[in-house]
């Protein structure tokens, strides 16, 4: 396996979930297509780190990306979550009130 081959795969998986986030209206297939965007950036980190310069301080970023990637869907779902108590629906147009 080469760089060149993980890069692809990473641009792909970007690209999937920039199609997923920008297609879709439900809140959570957005989230989604986001986390792929995320993986795709993380897998490209990963392979830079893996095939440059392989030292503890790439995998201690990775760790810290992942990190906050999970908390940020965590919030993300709780605002998903929430937005569907209160007005029973889980479609994006319906929260235009929550932007700033």
């Amino acid at each position: 396996m080469s760089l060149e081959l993980v890069l692809i795969a990473a641009a792909a998986l970007f690209c999937v979930g920039l199609y997923g986030a920008m297609s879709q209206q439900v809140v959570v297939m957005v989230m989604m297509g986001l986390e792929l965007m995320l993986n795709g950036v993380i897998l490209a980190a990963g392979a830079f780190w893996w095939f440059l310069a392989p030292a503890p301080d790439g995998q201690v970023l990775l760790l810290v990306v992942i990190t906050a990637m999970t908390v940020e869907m965590a919030m993300g779902f709780a605002v998903a979550i929430l937005l569907h108590r209160s007005r029973r629906t889980d479609m994006t147009d319906m929260a235009s009130d929550l932007a700033g």
